[in-house]
């Protein structure tokens, strides 16, 4: 078993070894004290090679499920970055199976560009007998099949400072040097608290567990709306990282962790400030445009058993909020620093509209 939102967690047959009777695979989710593992293939894909992948054109496909926070990242950071003709995108099923990520929605229910079912295949083809999760973000070597990297904390970060050969004229810089401490302050906060938070709420084995996540969750969201009421993005005046990382959170507050995962203090669309940014990002080119909630509702609702035993996938909240003005642009900023807006989506990457608002 994986995170099935994403990033690998303790395998669910690892952490019940010793417990014949103890839920397995997706039925685990809330049965079990919920914990992320490090990323255990963390090779980089660099401008120097100097884990032996050169960053190169072509050579890796990156696989994600739009469901996925973690994932997502990626995708927006491809967006704006440019990505699209350097590195080919690969989008699972938002529904699960024991064996993880699958590749359904391909005719044959294969994915046309590596030729496998599952994703698990090409982390067979790094590590026979891996014995841990299989997640997404994940990037694929495509001439061997193999995996590369599931790294989704460092992924980001080298498509913005190692693939800047290959970035499209006008892309923005989401990791400035001069930056990058406070970035990695705030995000490190946001990880904890947020990010990684709402999963340990929704997630958790007993009450105190619960309710330590919970607190930590809302503190944070308190934290970060002072901080946004008076600046458009978090650090510096225009989209970092830190945005990013933030906002795939944000997105799939009112969906899924407000109710699915116990995060019910107060909706992100009740906290005007968190609102207003968190639509000012969707209605950026970049974001809103990977985002597809037709996939987050059904895959969190129906792949959490041990969560939500019935899969009865709820038909709101209304998305059409999304759209509506959310005059953050009177605090300023730029969106894109020096740089332009990313061109359209490209053809055949587009969110179905039953994804979208």
């Amino acid at each position: 078993m994986s995170d099935s939102t994403g990033a690998t967690e303790a395998n669910g047959k690892e952490a019940d070894a010793t417990d014949s009777n103890a839920p397995k695979g997706n039925a685990a989710y809330g049965k079990k004290a919920f914990k992320r593992s490090r990323s255990h293939f963390a090779d980089r894909i660099t401008a120097d090679a100097r884990d032996g992948w050169p960053v190169e054109a072509d050579r890796y496909r990156l696989v994600v499920s739009r469901a996925c926070p973690w994932a997502s990242r990626a995708l927006v950071s491809r967006r704006l970055l440019g990505l699209e003709d350097a590195l080919s995108l690969a989008v699972t099923d938002p529904i699960q199976d024991d064996r993880s990520w699958r590749f359904t929605l391909d005719p044959d229910g294969r994915d046309p560009v590596l030729g496998i079912r599952y994703l698990s295949e090409a982390y067979d083809a790094r590590e026979r007998g891996y014995p841990g999760g299989v997640s997404v973000p994940a990037i694929v070597d495509v001439p061997s099949g193999k995996l590369v990297t599931n790294d989704y904390q460092q992924l980001t970060l080298d498509l913005a400072t190692e693939w800047t050969a290959l970035h499209r004229p006008g892309a923005p810089d989401l990791y400035p040097e001069p930056l990058r401490d406070e970035i990695d302050e705030v995000m490190e906060g946001i990880y904890q608290d947020v990010n990684n938070g709402v999963y340990r709420a929704g997630f958790a084995a007993g009450q105190s567990e619960y309710e330590r996540a919970y607190r930590d969750v809302f503190r944070r969201l308190e934290l970060v709306s002072e901080r946004l009421a008076g600046q458009r993005y978090l650090v510096g005046d225009t989209i970092t990282e830190a945005d990013i990382r933030l906002f795939t959170t944000l997105v799939r507050f009112d969906a899924v962790y407000h109710g699915h995962f116990k995060c019910n203090r107060f909706k992100v669309a009740e906290d005007p400030v968190l609102h207003a940014y968190a639509k000012d990002l969707y209605q950026t080119p970049g974001f809103g445009d990977t985002v597809d909630f037709d996939h987050i509702k059904r895959h969190y609702y129906m792949v959490h058993t041990g969560v939500n035993p019935t899969r009865i996938v709820p038909l709101g909240p209304d998305l059409a909020g999304w759209l509506t003005p959310h005059h953050r642009e009177e605090l300023g900023g730029r969106p894109f620093g020096d740089g332009t807006s990313p061109g359209p989506v490209r053809a055949g990457e587009e969110v179905p509209a039953a994804g979208r608002p």
